[in-house]
């Protein structure tokens, strides 16, 4: 009997001992785990960890490229998998997520959207709720030659005389570069030129108006661009992702470029760049009717909807998305911050590569892809449609007028039909 009183107060002494320990969380995140940014984010993982000593944190990497870490996702949240607790998604992922019950609303966290650029804020929302908060903000841009142009074009007329000037006075092989391939990219780069002229893919409440007036005179200005009786983009782009578009600009082959800010730091290398130090940045024209528009990307941080500590992993998602952390990723890597009141810092500015106010007056023009569970399917018709009327197979009316039947049959479909 003595023994087996002393077991039983041996066992009431050890859960008294557990429950007074102090709890050890273990926290995860999903993100990239090589390069600059990987490094960037497990130093500032280590420095949460240390303000927060009852938590571990751990980076579980995922695929770089974009289609893979989706695939990945899906698997893991399928299956309802509480880790990772934090998830990076790309900008155009939020709505997917959110409506198939995979990420968790954060308005009970409180997180004053206010603070955060409003275009992605909006990107963030679904049935209006906001589910993740901008981490580093993407946004298309106009570089330019500052040793061949005196300015950058404001409008898309002057950008084509622009170009084509160049090309005649100083032996440029190429006016303008963007992305056609038939992939997301040229989504992007038809979305600037459809803001451009004044028009949207979809409407305030959901309605494809893709195939309006403006959407058609934005894609037949990029189709004159490249088969016109002057063009100024070169055929070959309609096969070309960023990278190639970045070295046509970089070896000095470009008067304009497209492209998103990753650009800017490998074109004021000297030791590869034949442009370093004679280049800059601009928000992309308007045409008649529309005003400057940069598509919108970037890393938003959402919570695992099957999270078993979703009160700490908004903390880590607090910490990550703070003033400090997002200086530091501008400076390390080069991202931009989501707070628009970080653009009239000092201290912003001398970590950019490229002068804040040029960067500021593209972000204050930054548009978001449609925020819809199915963007990929839509973004998917689009691409079909906008490459048949770039390769001459179509007329860009009746090109957009399919892809907007098409896109409406989906909507329908899925029940997400205004």
């Amino acid at each position: 009997m003595n023994g087996l009183r002393v077991l039983s107060t041996l066992a009431v002494l050890a859960v008294s001992a557990a429950c007074a320990a102090p709890a050890d969380t273990t926290l995860t995140i999903s993100s990239s785990g090589v390069g600059a940014e990987a490094r960037l984010l497990r130093r500032q993982l280590e420095r949460f960890a240390a303000q927060h000593p009852d938590h571990r944190v751990e980076l579980r990497t995922t695929p770089d490229a974009s289609d893979q870490r989706h695939q990945l996702y899906v698997q893991w949240l399928n299956a309802h998998a509480a880790d990772p607790d934090v998830l990076q998604l790309d900008i155009i992922w939020t709505p997917e997520f959110a409506a198939a019950g995979w990420i968790l609303p954060l308005d009970r966290f409180d997180p004053k959207p206010d603070d955060f650029l409003a275009a992605a804020i909006v990107a963030n929302r679904w049935n209006g709720q906001l589910f993740a908060l901008p981490w580093f903000a993407d946004v298309g841009m106009l570089y330019w030659r500052t040793d061949l142009l005196t300015a950058p074009p404001a409008t898309f007329a002057q950008l084509t005389a622009d170009a084509a000037r160049a090309q005649r006075e100083h032996g440029a092989r190429y006016g303008f570069v963007w992305q056609g391939a038939r992939y997301e990219g040229l989504v992007t780069v038809f979305l600037e030129h459809l803001g451009g002229f004044g028009g949207q893919i979809l409407d305030a409440h959901g309605n494809v108006v893709v195939d309006s007036d403006a959407a058609v005179d934005a894609l037949r200005f990029m189709r004159d661009s490249l088969r016109g009786s002057d063009p100024v983009v070169p055929q070959a782009a309609l096969a070309w992702q960023e990278e190639q578009t970045r070295f046509a600009f970089q070896n000095g082959d470009a008067v304009l470029m497209r492209n998103w800010p990753y650009a800017a730091a490998l074109l004021r290398d000297p030791q590869q760049s034949r442009v370093a130090g004679r280049f800059g940045v601009a928000a992309m024209p308007a045409g008649p009717g529309g005003m400057p528009t940069a598509a919108l990307g970037g890393g938003q941080l959402a919570i695992n909807a099957f999270s078993q500590q979703p009160e700490q992993a908004y903390a880590l998602v607090a910490f990550l998305t703070a003033p400090e952390q997002m200086l530091e990723r501008a400076r390390e890597v080069g991202q931009y911050p989501t707070r628009p009141a970080m653009y009239e810092s000092a201290a912003l500015a001398d970590a950019l590569t490229v002068a804040a106010d040029e960067v500021r007056e593209v972000v204050q023009h930054a548009v978001p892809r449609p925020a819809t569970p199915v963007y990929a399917q839509l973004s998917e018709i689009l691409q079909v449609h906008l490459h048949r009327a770039l390769t001459g197979q179509q007329e860009p009316r009746p090109a957009l007028e399919e892809a907007a039947r098409d896109m409406r049959d989906l909507l329908k479909r899925t029940g997400l039909a205004p």
